[in-house]
């Protein structure tokens, strides 16, 4: 890779390491950029480790140098919950992108919660299912400041 590839590369911490969250990371992986993923299932972690994705032992090891934090997680009420241990551990200025489909309510409360903490946040539910995330053809519909 040479000097302006690598001007380009992100460092990427991405939650959920699901069925939608896996072949998103293992794209941003194949895009040359580095990403860390966390997963609560070891199972989950072990494949993300075998697609070539550093993965590490809990939330805030997964964000304390990311760039960009990238959620893909089951609900509103779960995102909320992981989303104070990312702001416990993430540099400030970082961008969360929250890819979870979650309820509007939630949506706004993920947005204060961040911009409190100095972080910049999106909401940005995706569309194409299994098969989309894994061909890297997803539709983002993203919204934020």
């Amino acid at each position: 890779m040479n000097q302006v590839e690598r001007l380009n590369v992100a460092r990427i911490g991405f939650i959920g390491l699901g069925n939608m969250g896996l072949p998103m990371a293992i794209n941003l992986v194949k895009a040359g950029h580095e990403v860390t993923g966390f997963d609560t299932l070891e199972t989950a972690l072990g494949k993300a480790g075998q697609a070539g994705i550093a993965t590490a032992a809990n939330i805030g090891a997964t964000v304390a140098k990311s760039e960009c934090i990238v959620t893909m997680l089951p609900s509103g009420a779960i995102v909320l919950s992981v989303l104070q241990q990312i702001i416990a551990a993430a540099k400030p200025g970082a961008l969360l992108i929250d890819c979870s489909t979650i309820d509007v309510s939630d949506a706004r409360k993920l947005h204060a919660l961040a911009a409190v903490a100095g972080l910049h946040c999106l909401d940005a539910p995706v569309s194409g299912g299994v098969g989309g995330a894994e061909a890297g053809t997803l539709t983002f519909m993203a919204g934020g400041s």
